[in-house]
């Protein structure tokens, strides 16, 4: 599983670079709080349905121990996309970083 770092993420997203940032947990996580520029697709079939086999794709969920990025890492992967890598620290370790967030909080 190819994986990406905080600092490196945050610097594609400063560059501009052209990727789709994937967070993979339920809608109501994602309002709640998701790395700007995020979409949230958290089922196997809308993974497929709105992602390209060619995109340039980053998944990622709350924490290191999450399985819902690892799933639709596999899930990608198995399905022939090429360009997939994931964030395994997640929300957690973006917060940690005092890095932005997006979403209604948890209130």
């Amino acid at each position: 599983m190819q994986t990406i770092d905080r600092d490196s993420l945050k610097q594609r997203l400063a560059d501009g670079d052209d990727f789709k940032l994937v967070m993979t947990l339920p809608d109501w996580a994602f309002r709640a709080a998701h790395i700007p520029g995020s979409l949230n697709i958290a089922s196997t079939d809308e993974l497929v349905g709105q992602l390209d086999v060619d995109d340039d794709i980053v998944v990622y969920c709350s924490d290191a121990a999450c399985i819902a990025s690892q799933l639709a890492y596999r899930e990608l992967d198995a399905r022939g996309y090429q360009h997939v890598v994931r964030y395994e620290g997640g929300l957690s370790d973006w917060t940690d970083a005092g890095y932005p967030l997006e979403g209604t909080g948890f209130d």
